[in-house]
């Protein structure tokens, strides 16, 4: 009997620093850690003593990718707090928004970090070379994403614009007409790339999984809704610390996020289609059927179709929003704060993101919780690879490595926001 150790010091094309610890006996699996050593950034910390308008620009920090994400859930759960009610054409534009951040980190990910992984490519650098015309397209639909945001928010990295009771200033009518022709063209890639990723070679292997995410009443989920699972959970944001708990586990600084009835859970793209299938136009619902991803999409590796799905999605949605678009009469309404307790939540491209704040009477924050989507799926990635591995093990360490590396990217797992690129280690005993 061999015993090895495979180790993964940087995980390459995933936004942070993280390693992967695998230790085999012969044809045994002993041990595997999924290791964010990132350091704790204490956003929650410092956010303590922070006015309630500061949340936003804050927030935002917390990601390059992904900021609409952190800004929407800070000042959803201020808004609850101080019981603000926004009008439809502030939530429609904050939707607009939104569809915007899901359309760049869509197709970021599946150009340059994820779809390497299928076709055999160190790289998206080394993927463009022999596939140019491909990925200059996902690009493209890429920029069209953050000049939405950049539209909308200000800027593209870190909007400005977002704030707790709508916006600072809501863009006119004429300026997002701007962006019809370059979304009609995004929302082209975007059914090509379907199209494309539906053709990758996926690995058979599929899991029992509790899927988390919003669902709201008439909508595909992004900025609203209650939270629920296909294994039973349908709560209100305000109620979820009473249903999930993160743990710290030694060799992570992220902490790992479960159900309290039951373990690990899957949050993102797919627990999103999963959960609200029914809620997606008729056309991407015959797009995901003949893309082989219809209901129940259980194989983790075909995240990259429905990530595409999703794309197609956001463009749609977008188009749809600039098309009925109104500026509101008044782009935010007063703030009075008061001494209370909020809860938000939204999801971001990878899922749920919670937000809980504890505010005094003049509107500073008391105490922050931020639970960002990663953290709440690291549990769920290290059982994928412990059922995963056991049908590597005969392989070389190389293609272990490779397959486990595809296997965490197929949550698109931002270690920067999880701490409070993936480093691989396998052990063989003999």
């Amino acid at each position: 009997m061999t015993n090895k150790t495979i180790k993964v010091d940087t995980l390459a094309r995933v936004e942070g620093e993280g390693a992967l610890f695998i230790k085999l006996a012969g044809e045994r699996l002993l041990d595997v850690k999924l290791k964010i050593y990132e350091p704790p950034r204490f956003f929650e910390a410092f956010l303590r003593g922070r006015r309630y308008d500061e949340l936003p620009d804050i927030t935002a920090r917390i990601c390059g990718i992904c900021p609409v994400a952190y800004q929407m859930s800070a000042v959803h759960a201020a808004e609850q707090a101080f019981g603000i009610t926004i009008e439809p054409r502030i939530k429609a534009l904050r939707r607009l928004l939104y569809c915007g951040e899901w359309i760049e980190s869509h197709a970021l990910h599946i150009y340059m970090l994820h779809a390497p992984d299928f076709l055999g490519y160190e790289d998206g650098i080394a993927l463009a070379a022999d596939h140019p015309d491909k990925v200059k397209a996902g690009l493209e639909a890429k920029k069209t994403g953050n000049d939405l945001m950049t539209v909308i928010g200000g800027r593209e990295i870190h909007p400005i614009s977002l704030c707790v009771g709508g916006f600072y200033k809501a863009p006119p009518r004429q300026e997002l007409a701007k962006l019809i022709d370059p979304l009609k063209r995004a929302r082209d890639i975007a059914l090509d790339t379907v199209r494309w990723v539906k053709g990758f070679d996926f690995p058979g292997f599929a899991q029992d999984y509790e899927f988390v995410s919003l669902r709201a009443a008439n909508e595909y989920p992004i900025c609203e809704g209650r939270l629920v699972s296909n294994k039973g959970l349908d709560i209100a944001i305000d109620d979820y610390l009473d249903h999930f708990v993160e743990k710290h586990v030694s060799y992570s600084n992220a902490l790992h996020s479960i159900l309290r009835a039951r373990g690990s859970y899957h949050v993102g793209p797919l627990a999103r289609f999963n959960l609200n299938f029914d809620r997606l136009p008729g056309s991407i619902q015959q797009l995901a059927v003949e893309s082989g991803a219809a209901v129940p999409c259980l194989n983790p590796f075909q995240s990259i179709v429905v990530r595409g799905l999703e794309l197609v999605y956001a463009c749609e949605e977008a188009l749809r929003i600039i098309e009925e678009y109104e500026p509101p009469e008044m782009s935010r309404v007063p703030v009075v704060p008061k001494a209370a307790v909020g809860h938000g939540c939204t999801e971001a491209p990878r899922g749920i993101l919670y937000h809980r704040y504890e505010f005094d009477g003049a509107g500073s924050v008391k105490t922050a919780r931020i639970v960002p989507p990663t953290a709440q799926n690291q549990k769920r990635i290290e059982e994928d690879l412990r059922a995963f591995i056991p049908q590597l093990i005969g392989q070389p360490d190389g293609e272990v490595t490779w397959r486990c590396e595809q296997a965490v990217r197929n949550y698109d797992p931002c270690i920067s926001c999880a701490t409070h690129a993936v480093k691989v280690e396998i052990e063989r005993e003999p």
